[in-house]
């Protein structure tokens, strides 16, 4: 199975914050799953470099709008690299192999009859390069996303013939059950396109900073007929037709609630009239709210991930925001709630439990995995069984958290196995058993079982905190890698290889002091 993978690509003109990292974090940890599986995937990541706001940050920092894309980028790498992304390729929009796919898909619209020269006027929001009808400005005529005023703009344009594509569109949605998730996102989009659709304009005469329409080189790709076209010209398209194709289309498109029209109704009509097929999925989720606001620059109340990874660590961070990270409602975030996962969760459900298996084992068996005493029965059997079957539980999560997008999900089935495992150690009592001779073989099985929890806990986790679980399978003596897969196998619980020599290192999870943090 083949599976391609986006995040949207982020303007350049702030750095990367808690927002950007939370649909990111999410895209990469299906990536990573996916791969667990033994799926072949392609995870796309970059920026988005050109348009009026690009521009004005530009000039107001008297550096060229491409000297000042090449300093954003490069923060969205640096942060992307610190979060561990495995994205297998970072687009911008300035590069050549774009700007060669952008002017064969708008090409390729003219050519089918879409593309109409008219004269615009109306109001434009710089900062989501978008033009809005009156009746969706808010109070005092501001944008709707970032309550900023809007600009009145008059411009002679090139429009693409979006009205023609309603029913096109409906039908695509009918037919596809899962093209736009959750639910709620997907009642929005039908909504709009049921409201009716109007053409809307995909160039720019007074604008430089941009690529030259093929047809009209006075004009300039205007930002979201350029931007999302990245999708397809990362894979090919224009450059390397072979590659396209075996890629598209898109599985997945994580984006943002403020951007689902232009993903849901945009993008799959311009590629419709190209001649190319609309994405599988888009994904739509909710803003971050701090304070009970959305994070905005204006407001001044964005967070940049190291102010967090710096307390946390990484993995604590990525673990939150996937954990959290269901799609549909806003995420409310708050210090204190992080703290709190942080501790139940990571620190004592995991961490602990770790740390006193190792040094069970160590103090027990000399750091040397014993293999499996006799079968149990009674009492001890029905432990047995309930440990072995929360593992397969969590294991048959997963595999459904992946095809359903709810890796959320998934981890709480795993948490509730971390805390059977967690049951298992009090209601077996090692520490009794260790005293009794004749009890050698039941502790041998109680201490296998347990490494075994520990090692598909590694596994199982590994798209989410890809760190933890390798330091996990370290202590743990064994070869290879926690993420090495293919899940269907590594991810069944067994026996652990009798014979390892386990060793512990240092906590998992340090403990945190939260007041000092925040």
């Amino acid at each position: 199975m083949k599976v391609y993978i986006t995040t949207p690509i982020y303007y350049v003109t702030d750095a990367p914050h808690i927002g950007h990292a939370y649909t990111s974090v999410n895209a990469d940890v299906l990536a990573r799953a996916h791969r667990l599986r033994g799926d072949e995937v392609w995870f796309l990541t970059g920026t988005d470099e050109h348009g009026l706001k690009v521009a004005r940050a530009a000039e107001q920092r008297g550096v060229s709008p491409l000297e000042w894309a090449n300093t954003t980028a490069q923060r969205y790498r640096d942060v992307w690299d610190h979060l561990e992304l495995s994205h297998d390729d970072f687009i911008r929009t300035t590069e050549a192999r774009h700007r060669v796919g952008v002017q064969k898909l708008l090409q390729a619209a003219y050519d089918a009859g879409d593309v109409y020269a008219a004269t615009y006027e109306g109001e434009y929001c710089v900062s989501c390069e978008a033009y809005y009808e009156p009746e969706e400005l808010g109070e005092g005529g501001t944008c709707p996303v970032h309550e900023r005023p809007v600009e009145h703009v008059i411009e002679d344009n090139w429009f693409f013939r979006l009205s023609a594509y309603e029913d096109r569109l409906l039908a695509w949605l009918d037919e596809n059950p899962d093209a736009v998730k959750p639910a709620i996102r997907r009642n929005e989009v039908l909504g709009f396109i049921r409201g009716g659709l109007k053409d809307f304009s995909i160039s720019r005469r007074t604008l430089t900073w941009g690529i030259p329409l093929p047809w009209d080189p006075d004009q300039v790709a205007y930002v979201w007929s350029d931007a999302l076209t990245n999708y397809a010209t990362a894979i090919g398209y224009g450059t390397d037709e072979s590659r396209f194709s075996h890629w598209w289309p898109a599985d997945y498109h994580f984006v943002g609630k403020d951007i689902l029209r232009f993903h849901a109704v945009y993008w799959p009509a311009l590629l419709l009239a190209a001649g190319l097929a609309p994405p599988r999925t888009v994904l739509a989720h909710g803003w971050i709210v701090v304070g009970g606001q959305k994070m905005s620059k204006t407001l001044a109340n964005q967070i940049h991930p190291r102010q967090i990874t710096d307390v946390f660590g990484v993995d604590a961070f990525r673990y939150y925001w996937t954990r959290i990270g269901r799609l549909g409602p806003d995420l409310s975030f708050s210090w204190e709630d992080f703290a709190r996962r942080y501790e139940a969760d990571l620190a004592n459900a995991w961490g602990n439990l770790v740390s006193r298996v190792l040094h069970m084992v160590e103090r027990y068996r000399d750091g040397a995995a014993p293999a499996r005493g006799p079968a149990a029965s009674g009492e001890a059997a029905a432990l047995d069984a309930d440990l072995g079957g929360a593992a397969a539980g969590a294991l048959a999560a997963l595999q459904r958290g992946i095809d359903e997008v709810d890796i959320a999900g998934a981890l709480e089935e795993t948490w509730r196995f971390l805390g059977r495992a967690n049951a298992y150690v009090e209601g077996c009592e090692p520490w009794k058993l260790a005293k009794d001779p004749g009890a050698a073989g039941r502790l041998d099985t109680v201490l296998n079982a347990l490494l075994e929890s520990l090692r598909v806990s590694a596994v199982l986790v590994s798209p989410v905190v890809p760190g933890a679980a390798e330091r996990v399978w370290a202590q743990l003596g064994l070869p290879g890698s926690a993420a090495a897969g293919p899940l269907g196998v590594s991810g069944r619980f067994g026996e652990f290889p009798p014979g390892t020599r386990v060793r512990r290192g240092g906590v998992l999870f340090p403990k945190v002091d939260v007041e000092a943090s925040a």
